[in-house]
C-alpha cells in the first residue's frame, strides 16, 4: 500500500485516477473499514497538504462555504449568524465524541453517506450544494441529489468533494437538529434537521429533513407545504409526521426495527419543530 500526500488538488485527483486509489480526510470512516477488512486501497491520497480546503468562509448574508477538510470540531464552533450556520453548527456539535470531532471532516462524513450520520439531513434541510473536482473539471451537485443510497453518492471514480456551500435560509428563521441515538455519540437511529419561520403566529417557512429514516434523508415538500400558513398546532404537526412516515423505509438492526423506526419519525420531527418554536418565541431568531 502506498501513501501519498499531494500539495494541490489536480495532483490529488490524477492519484485517484490509479485503480484501487482511494481518499483520506478525516480517516474516521476509512480506517474502520480497513481495519475490518472491507476495504484495501492500493494507494492511499491524504488531502490534509491542500491549501485551503480546510477553510470556513461566513459570507454577509450568514450563508457558508466550508471546505472538505473542514473538522466537525471547526463547523460546531461556527458562530450561529444564520439558521444554515445554527443547523450545520448543531449537527457537527453532536457528532461522535471530541476525539472523532477533532480528526473528522465535513466532506469524509458527506462522501461516505452513512444514513445515520449527522450531516446529512442537516445538508438536506438546509438546501446546501455539494461542490465537486475530478479529471473533467468542477462541478455542483444539490445536497438532495448528491446523496443517493446507502453509502452511496454522486460521485465517480476519482472525484472528490472540495467544498459544501450552505445558503443563509429564510430571514428571521431560527434552526434546531434533534438526534435520537442508543447511547450518547452513537449514531442516530432517527434524527430531525430543521429551519422554521413564524410571522403573526403563523407557519412562513419550513424546511425539515429526517435522517435514518431511509438510504437518504426524507425531506417531503408535502409535508412542509401542510405545515405552511398553520399556528403549528400538535395536530397538524402529526399529520405531517405521519406523511413522514409513510416516506421513509427504514432498515432493521441492532439499534432498532424498521417499524421502531417509522413510530420515531413523527415524535422526532414534533420534538424538532417544538424545539425550534421554543426558540422564536425566546427571540433567538438568528442563533441555535
Amino acid at each position: 500500500m502506498k501513501f501519498a500526500l499531494p500539495e494541490t488538488l489536480a495532483d490529488a485527483i490524477a492519484l485517484l485516477a490509479q485503480a484501487d486509489a482511494r481518499c483520506l480526510a478525516g480517516g474516521q470512516s476509512l480506517v474502520a473499514m480497513m481495519n475490518a477488512r472491507l476495504v484495501s486501497p492500493s494507494t492511499i491520497v491524504s488531502l490534509r497538504a491542500i491549501p485551503g480546503l480546510d477553510r470556513i468562509e461566513i459570507r454577509a448574508d450568514g450563508g457558508l462555504l466550508i471546505g472538505a477538510m473542514a473538522r466537525h470540531t471547526d463547523v460546531a464552533r461556527i458562530a450561529p449568524a444564520s439558521p444554515a450556520a445554527a443547523l450545520l453548527s448543531q449537527a457537527a456539535s453532536v457528532i461522535a465524541h471530541p476525539a472523532i470531532r477533532n480528526q473528522g471532516t465535513i466532506g469524509g462524513a458527506i462522501a461516505h453517506a452513512d444514513p445515520s450520520a449527522d450531516y446529512p439531513p442537516a445538508i438536506v434541510c438546509a438546501a446546501a450544494i455539494v461542490h465537486i473536482a475530478g479529471p473533467t473539471g468542477k462541478r455542483t451537485v444539490p445536497a438532495t441529489e448528491f446523496i443517493r443510497g446507502y453509502y452511496e453518492t454522486a460521485l465517480v471514480p476519482g472525484e472528490i468533494v472540495t467544498d459544501v456551500e450552505v445558503p443563509s435560509g429564510p430571514a428571521g428563521a431560527v434552526a434546531h437538529y434533534e438526534k435520537y441515538s442508543l447511547v450518547d455519540g452513537d449514531f442516530a437511529v432517527i434524527s430531525a434537521a430543521v429551519i422554521l419561520a413564524v410571522e403573526k403566529g403563523r407557519c412562513t417557512a419550513l424546511q425539515l429533513a429526517i435522517g435514518g429514516g431511509a438510504p437518504t434523508p426524507i425531506r417531503l415538500p408535502s409535508a412542509e407545504a401542510a405545515l405552511i400558513g398553520t399556528p403549528l398546532d400538535p395536530s397538524d404537526v402529526a399529520a405531517a409526521g405521519r406523511m413522514l412516515a409513510a416516506a421513509a423505509d427504514p432498515i432493521d438492526d441492532f439499534r432498532g426495527s424498521a417499524d421502531y423506526r417509522r413510530k420515531l419519525i413523527p415524535r422526532i420531527a414534533a420534538r424538532a419543530i417544538a424545539s425550534a418554536q421554543l426558540k422564536l418565541r425566546h427571540g433567538h431568531a438568528r442563533s441555535a
